[in-house]
């Protein structure tokens, strides 16, 4: 993910981004096609939910731009998408970590970039907040067409939530695939070195993974 993002520079080879290498993006050409969320992000201590949002259109504005109308716009419409147009004057130090995350999520579509990386973004969720997150993200996914990729470690919620799945061990892809080609014992053996078994949700028909 941090090479991905450009926090880590890659020892060899080349990550491409539109058959480009992302190394020659200026930083604001790449933050409009690439926004980034790290699994800790910043300390928001006085920062409310609009304010946090604002800081979106940055690449877009500079340090000292004026927000238009315009952007006033799209920081209401990132914030209405996330459901959180009632807590936008809250300070984000005060809310939920469900409501927080879905603030951070909020400044990256008001950051209007083509993908969205998240690094474990449901890591201090319960399982409830978990779902609820993963379920906005696949939403924002369909309805936006926005490219998300996101490291989890639920494969049970990746595999519910993805259209493409990647296991790493140590650095190094180990399989992937479709959530219906990953979601088979042996593959899942593989990735996690242990024995695990499948069922069919009575509901959905969808795999789900459980140690026997």
């Amino acid at each position: 993910m941090k090479l991905l993002s450009r926090q880590n520079a890659p020892s060899q080879g080349e990550v491409l981004l539109e058959d480009k290498a992302i190394t020659h993006f200026k930083p604001k050409e790449f933050a409009l096609k690439v926004a980034y969320l790290p699994q800790h992000p910043p300390v928001t201590d006085g920062v409310t939910v609009k304010e946090l949002v604002s800081f979106g259109r940055f690449p877009w504005k500079g340090a000292f731009g004026r927000y238009t109308a315009q952007d006033k716009a799209f920081i209401q419409e990132a914030i209405q998408k996330v459901g959180l147009e009632d807590y936008q004057d809250r300070f984000v130090a005060t809310l939920s970590g469900g409501e927080r995350q879905r603030a951070w999520i909020a400044m990256l579509l008001a950051q209007q970039s083509e993908c969205i990386l998240l690094d474990e973004p449901t890591s201090a969720l319960d399982i409830s907040h978990q779902y609820e997150l993963l379920a906005l993200i696949r939403e924002l996914n369909l309805s936006l067409g926005l490219t998300v990729i996101m490291v989890l470690h639920d494969i049970n919620m990746a595999a519910k939530f993805s259209d493409h799945l990647i296991a790493l061990h140590s650095g190094e892809v180990i399989a992937q695939g479709s959530p219906s080609e990953m979601m088979k014992v042996d593959t899942l053996e593989k990735i996690y070195g242990m024995e695990l078994a499948l069922f069919q949700h009575p509901i959905t028909g969808h795999p789900i993974s459980y140690i026997p």
